[in-house]
């Protein structure tokens, strides 16, 4: 095998470090900084890395007085959070996290998670976010597992942890005043001293749970991902330094706490709700004049259910960006929503273990509405063969991925396939002639249905094609004939009448014959998660 020369090597290094500088350019991150704000900066990144302890701290250092974060109870500036971190930490100290110990996160989205995720980086502590969708029993397996020393949790989420022995917990949001023996994240804040800590020897890990949609979530761990995580976003999505940006996906997920690691290096005013509500969401994206919104695509399709006078209102004029991501947009919901709001939309393809594979821009989703675009940069994107062999374009395969931002394996063990330094997506899809990723399903979702290989997606898509259809979905039953059959599961449209002989015309009409589902079931919605993705295993399949 040939080696890269020395000269080669500083040229690609070079090449690489100039694509960033442009990127970051671009975005509004490159600015004039005084030599004092520079040396201030050098050295809060020396100590606090660039996780969420360092990138608030460094915000709090250049833009003290600059509005950080917006919820319902009000503003905080950035010089606010970092005091109110500060405060905290101690708070936690008092209850025993320190270095190298668990602090699990159950929250909505609101200045609590944010509270607590900055001060365990503080201390050199692991963050677990916990799936605020989670069942009981779900709960109690992964605290046991990951065994955290205080888990912080919404007021309602009380019962839900009871069985869940833990040393310590702390009540982040209340609807009322507790009693007063109670300790809460917000009085620990209240009481505690704001001067600056010392930094810690280790960076705490940011640990992401996986859906958990087919079996038991397992806890996905990464380090800090510094700059190029973001540099890769940017490339394909040009969103600005100091924007106000609504982040309306789960900041548990790794798509919408992406965006709040992304905010801390675009100075963000990130706009925060407790629940998404598609009509509090539009007066939200309004009255806070956001310039971008993130979202899962559940949300978006839910927004354009609304009535039609509730969107002849809505005026989002001033968005630029509206980031997608956690599930494929199922039909031609891209094209939708860009037709009533306008081409805006950017999806991301990814996952909790690979993170970003390809992003499609407005473009690739007008011109290829089922696609999942192009890798972003420093990404590589490969179809392989059952044997780990690339296959020719257009051929369906599993789908690997290669970048800097792979996790490092589960926290309770076992680990994605790699081959040749690129990791298993968990997917199938293709590359087609025009370069862009097409995403085909789950690689475990493939029937075999009289010899014939049938990917319940593509039957997914065509049937939320339909006009009376709201959402679809489709799973493999056991067929005394065929082996297989596909049954789908649909909701309709509110007010919309169809039968299921209707839409097996349909899916005749566009798919080959032997994709056609044996069965229609209707449902009034589909069973789904937090991040929106649709929860197959609680699908009939007697």
């Amino acid at each position: 095998m040939a080696t890269s020369t020395p000269s080669r090597l500083v040229r690609e290094r070079l090449g690489a470090a100039g694509t960033s500088l442009r990127v970051l350019g671009a975005a509004g991150v490159v600015r004039p900084y005084g030599p004092r704000t520079l040396l201030g900066l050098a050295k809060v990144l020396k100590d606090w890395g660039t996780g969420p302890a360092g990138g608030f701290a460094s915000l709090a250092l250049r833009h003290p007085d600059r509005p950080g974060l917006v919820d319902e109870l009000g503003t905080l500036t950035f010089g606010e959070v970092h005091l109110r971190s500060n405060a905290l930490a101690r708070g936690l100290r008092e209850l025993g996290v320190g270095e190298g110990d668990g602090v699990a996160v159950m929250c909505r989205n609101h200045r609590g998670f944010v509270d607590v995720s900055i001060a365990a980086a503080k201390l050199g502590a692991d963050v677990l976010y916990l799936n605020t969708a989670f069942s009981g029993p779900q709960l109690v397996e992964v605290l046991e597992r990951e065994g955290p020393t205080v888990v912080v949790h919404d007021e309602e989420f009380t019962d839900l942890l009871a069985e869940a022995a833990t040393a310590h917990r702390l009540l982040a949001w209340t609807d009322a005043e507790p009693a007063d023996d109670v300790v809460t994240l917000e009085r620990l804040v209240r009481s505690g001293d704001e001067a600056d800590l010392d930094p810690p020897e280790r960076h705490g890990r940011i640990v992401i749970l996986t859906s958990g949609t087919t079996g038991t979530p397992k806890g996905a761990p990464r380090n800090e991902a510094g700059v190029d995580a973001a540099v890769a976003l940017l490339s394909r999505m040009p969103l600005r330094f100091g924007w106000r940006t609504h982040v309306a996906a789960p900041l548990f997920h790794t798509w919408g706490f992406a965006h709040l690691a992304l905010g801390m290096l675009l100075g963000s005013t990130v706009v925060l709700r407790r629940r998404f509500e598609p009509e509090e969401f539009l007066r939200t994206v309004e009255s806070e004049r956001c310039d971008s919104v993130v979202v899962i695509p559940v949300m978006l399709q839910r927004v354009l259910g609304l009535p039609e006078e509730v969107l002849s209102r809505a005026d989002l004029g001033h968005v630029k960006v509206v980031a997608s991501s956690g599930s494929a947009l199922a039909g031609d919901l891209a094209t939708r929503w860009m037709d009533r709001f306008g081409d805006h939309l950017y999806s991301t393809y990814g996952s909790t273990e690979v993170a970003y594979a390809s992003i499609a821009t407005p473009e690739d989703l007008r011109e290829a509405p089922g696609t999942a675009g192009r890798p972003p940069y420093a990404t590589i994107v490969k179809i392989l063969d059952e044997q780990g062999r690339e296959v020719p374009r257009g051929t369906t395969g599993r789908i690997f991925v290669g970048n800097g931002l792979l996790f490092e394996g589960y926290t309770g063990g076992g680990h994605k396939e790699v081959v040749d330094g690129l990791m298993s997506s968990g997917d199938v899809g293709r590359i087609g002639d025009d370069d862009r990723l097409y995403v085909e399903g789950r690689d475990d979702d493939m029937i075999v249905s009289g010899g014939e290989n049938v990917f319940p997606q593509e039957v997914e898509d065509c049937l939320a094609r339909h006009e009376a259809v709201a959402e679809a979905a489709a799973v493999g039953v056991d067929d005394d004939e065929f082996g297989k059959r596909l049954r789908a599961f649909v909701a309709l449209r509110d007010g919309a009448e169809c039968t299921e002989e209707d839409l097996k015309a349909w899916v005749k009409q566009n798919l080959a014959r032997y994709k056609v589902p044996r069965e229609v079931v209707f449902l009034d919605e589909l069973p789904r998660n937090a991040t929106g993705k649709v929860l197959k295993r609680e699908l009939d399949r007697d």
